[in-house]
């Protein structure tokens, strides 16, 4: 006897009076050895993998087996026997039944079904300020997000209840339509790809299987981190369907700025004014530090404005661990605005004196002056004599 004439039982490679156990086994059997999967190109196999889905289709009910012992082929008349085009249809309609195991197992999910998806994503603001990127800090955040449901546990199921079967798809999780010579297949629009459906839905979620909650949350800030970076705190997001992972908690971080030290990568800068007498004879002053301290610095004789005075090591982390950065003094030197009669008669006094020991820098520009411009010289004269004139 031909394959393809053979029973259902012979199929399967079963007697007659074999339990549901091993009928299933005799299934996976069969599905395995003729997969077109693993027989590629081989139109043979594929056909007895279609026909022996279709014995386990009618072996593996009941009510269709009890018919078919009786009446055989004919028996099956009224009903749903799918007679399977294509081996994908045989794993969406199994799937149910066998879990996905076989299919998932051995050749890699086929299912049309839609998969769990992972749990929405979540994003907070965090502000920090100089001293918490200095040493690191742990900050306290609540945040709003859905957990599962206290009562069905995330089922959306009433208590006591099952998901029925989504009767519209069969199961599948998608339908087909066909339009000429060409057939479509679409996401369920009543299971929405699941192949269940909840009839009696959770009295506290509604069915949805989330409920909103406050959630308080601790969020671990490195040291050295910098303003605009953006952390994230892996499984901190909402639940997934079906068991699927949590999303995960995107924590953008915002540095506060400080009021007296300025950050450049991993230095700061700290802009010391000093009076003309402190730059011209030197002193020592107190500067703040990030500790909430001081530290000592000495500034000395002849500072001009605009100077660095470099403190080593006393500046910001670097993110990665690569040591630390610099404090760097940056001297500002006020000139006074407003004089009494005896600083201006003293400061007069030591232009004078300064007039006639210029300082090098100062010799070394009016001699260029005096090399590359020397119509500048001649109109400064020709203004000093109408000056002295007008004086007069």
């Amino acid at each position: 006897m031909a394959w393809e004439d053979k029973d259902y039982y012979g199929i399967l490679e079963v007697p007659r009076d074999a339990p549901q156990e091993e009928i299933k086994k005799a299934y996976r059997r069969m599905a395995l050895k003729y997969h077109p999967d693993r027989n590629p190109g081989d139109k043979e196999a594929e056909e007895k993998f279609k026909k022996a889905a279709e014995a386990f289709e009618v072996l593996s009910d009941p009510e269709k087996r009890r018919q078919y012992d009786v009446y055989g082929r004919e028996g099956l008349k009224g009903y749903d026997i799918h007679g399977f085009t294509n081996f994908e249809d045989i794993f969406e309609h199994f799937s149910d039944i066998f879990g996905g195991s076989i299919f998932e197992e051995f050749f890699g999910t086929r299912t049309r079904r839609r998969a769990a998806r992972k749990g929405a994503s979540l994003r907070v603001d965090i502000d920090v300020d100089l001293k918490e990127v200095a040493s690191g800090a742990e900050k306290t955040i609540n945040i709003n997000r859905r957990e599962y449901c206290d009562v069905c546990g995330g089922s959306g199921l009433k208590p006591g209840t099952s998901p029925a079967t989504c009767t519209y798809c069969k199961g599948r999780g998608e339908i087909q339509q066909s339009q000429g010579f060409f057939t479509f297949r679409a996401t369920c629009p009543r299971c929405g790809g699941h192949g269940k459906v909840i009839e009696s839905p959770c009295y506290r979620c509604n069915g949805q299987g989330r409920i909103a909650k406050r959630a308080q949350i601790t969020v671990k800030i490195p040291p050295g981190v910098e303003d605009g970076v953006r952390l994230r705190v892996e499984g901190q997001g909402e639940p997934g369907e079906n068991g699927a992972p949590r999303g995960d908690l995107y924590c953008d971080i915002h540095v506060k700025p400080h009021p007296i030290l300025q950050r450049e990568g991993r230095n700061l800068i700290c802009e010391v004014p000093i009076s003309f007498t402190q730059a011209t004879l030197g002193c020592e002053l107190e500067i703040p530090t990030l500790t909430g301290g001081t530290t000592k610095v000495r500034i000395p004789r002849g500072t001009q404005s605009g100077d660095i005075i470099t403190i080593r090591g006393e500046g910001l982390p670097s993110m990665q661990g690569w040591g630390k950065g610099d404090l760097l003094i940056k001297v500002l030197v006020e000139v006074p605005t407003r004089l009494t009669a005896r600083q201006e008669e003293l400061l007069r006094e030591f232009a004078e004196l300064e007039q006639k020991n210029q300082g090098p820098r100062g010799k070394s520009f009016w001699q260029k002056v005096k090399e590359y411009f020397p119509i500048l010289l001649i109109a400064g004269i020709g203004v000093l004599l109408l000056t002295e004139r007008g004086k007069k």
